[in-house]
């Protein structure tokens, strides 16, 4: 019987360590939620791996590029435009809700009205608005309606014209008011062969507009000029040479004319010692 009991508690004491490496097995083996344990670095961990590298490489010594500045001048130009597209004064309330920037700090906003005062495209007017001040887009020239246009026009000292797209700027109507002086005969307007947008405006006197009888622009019609080298051969027959004739012409080549060798003419005879032993070859010359 003792061999027998042993025997039974050696069994009993394997069996029982067995079970616990198998506990021990499943538990490494598997998560508390039932899902196996990964064995590489998640995706998550291996950013954040990352970024704390790039941290480390952080040079502290410049100041951190925020982008506020440009985010200013990004705002003024914004303004501009639209002071420029409404042709009336704004004040800066009125810009600073078009810019949706009335909830930013007051020094923001300072900032934002000290800039458009000073700027080179925009006049201010401090009692504009019952004292609040106003803001207006400067064009090129100060026009914005018919009167001032003709009379601007008018005043010049030469005949320049005025380009449209200079009068666009700070007058958004300036093309229809120019279509409508054009049909009053006022105005003289050259046009883009694309588009048929004005262009270059000038000043026109309609007074000096005359109308001519359908009959004499039927005569007109009729007469046919000669061809242009006919009518160019025509005037030089008559005396009128054309301006760049002088240009065009081609110069005459000069013939050099070979110069003939004259004749020796005699002169003194020399060696008359030797006269009776050198010949005479004079004979013999052409």
């Amino acid at each position: 019987m003792s061999s027998l009991d042993h025997q039974l508690s050696a069994f009993k004491s394997s069996v029982s360590s067995s079970s616990t490496k198998i506990a021990n097995k499943r538990i490494i083996a598997t998560s508390p939620s039932g899902t196996a344990t990964p064995t590489h670095p998640s995706q998550s961990a291996k950013t954040e791996l990352k970024r704390k590298r790039l941290e480390q490489n952080v040079v502290y010594s410049q100041p951190a590029d925020t982008g506020t500045g440009r985010n200013v001048m990004t705002q003024i130009t914004y303004a501009i435009e639209y002071l420029k597209s409404k042709g009336t004064p704004q004040t800066l309330t009125d810009l600073l809700s078009y810019l949706s920037l009335q909830h930013r700090e007051n020094d923001y906003k300072r900032t934002i009205g000290t800039i458009l005062m000073n700027h080179e495209k925009v006049e201010y007017e401090r009692k504009g608005d019952g004292g609040e001040g106003t803001f207006r887009f400067r064009p090129a020239h100060n026009i914005r309606s018919k009167i001032t246009l003709i009379g601007h026009l008018q005043s010049q000292r030469t005949a320049q014209g005025l380009s449209v797209r200079e009068l666009r700027d700070g007058w958004p109507g300036a093309e229809a008011t120019i279509d409508e002086l054009e049909a009053e005969g006022k105005l003289l307007v050259t046009r883009n062969k694309k588009d048929n947008h004005a262009k270059v405006v000038w000043a026109n006197d309609p007074s000096l507009s005359h109308s001519i009888d359908d009959e004499f622009q039927t005569i007109w019609q009729r007469i046919k000029l000669p061809e242009p080298r006919i009518l160019a051969d025509e005037l030089e027959k008559a005396g009128l040479m054309p301006a760049n004739k002088s240009r065009n012409a081609k110069k005459a080549v000069k013939q050099e004319v070979k110069k003939t060798k004259k004749p020796r003419k005699g002169g003194k005879t020399t060696n008359t010692h030797m006269a009776g032993v050198l010949r005479d070859y004079s004979h013999l010359k052409k």
